[in-house]
């Protein structure tokens, strides 16, 4: 069977795991611990997940991994276009969202920080990217409005609930990534027509958002 190797916060391991579930082909989760650099580098040279293992090979990066298994069988499911307006939404909203995200992804109960020591390392190497985890995880009620005008925005960007171009495409790969993130998030209000597609993309991929542990 095929594994794929990734972190539950990860939004690059999501974007893998969803093509799995839109293609409904199995595979084998296998969750890391943060700190554990030695087996990715074995696998592909750098401590970079998701890995995908077929057949004792390992590949890298999220979208190659995405377009194998789109293309398995000759069936993909990622045939509509993208469109011109999805990139920069994601580009905009990506700067309040990540400083929101890291720092209560840190604090959340995901199995890559299984350990003192998972956590900790986490948090070292993604506090320089974004500041203080302890000054993040105050009340910063800019970022959260910030984030509810973009989704404000994105709303009428969404022309189904089952894909935001009306047909699935790897728009939908890289925008339900982020939401997935943003639900980890308190105090966010996703406009329906949002709501409708992340619960939506949610049950199409087999992905569960973060909702339960929203901080």
């Amino acid at each position: 069977m095929l594994k794929l190797y990734v972190y539950d916060h990860c939004p690059f391991c999501v974007k893998a795991r969803m093509i799995f579930g839109l293609r409904d082909i199995a595979y084998e989760p296998v969750i890391l611990l943060n700190d554990d650099e030695a087996t990715p580098i074995r696998m592909i040279g750098k401590k970079l997940l998701p890995i995908l293992e077929e057949d004792g090979r390992f590949m890298g990066e999220s979208m190659d991994i995405v377009t194998r298994i789109d293309e398995m069988d000759g069936a993909p499911v990622l045939t509509g276009p993208v469109s011109p307006e999805i990139g920069p939404w994601l580009n905009g909203s990506s700067g309040p969202l990540y400083r929101l995200f890291l720092p209560r992804a840190a604090c959340a109960p995901f199995p890559e920080f299984a350990t003192t020591a998972a956590r900790a390392y986490f948090v070292r190497k993604k506090e320089p990217s974004v500041g203080p985890f302890s000054d993040l995880l105050g009340d910063r009620s800019d970022l959260i409005a910030a984030l509810n005008s973009q989704l404000q925005v994105l709303a009428p960007l969404i022309r189904s609930p089952e894909a935001v171009n009306g047909l699935l495409s790897t728009d939908d790969i890289h925008l339900f990534a982020q939401l997935h993130s943003l639900s980890l998030i308190a105090g966010i209000i996703y406009p329906p027509a949002v709501d409708a597609y992340r619960q939506t993309m949610s049950r199409m991929s087999g992905v569960p958002l973060l909702d339960n542990d929203a901080a």
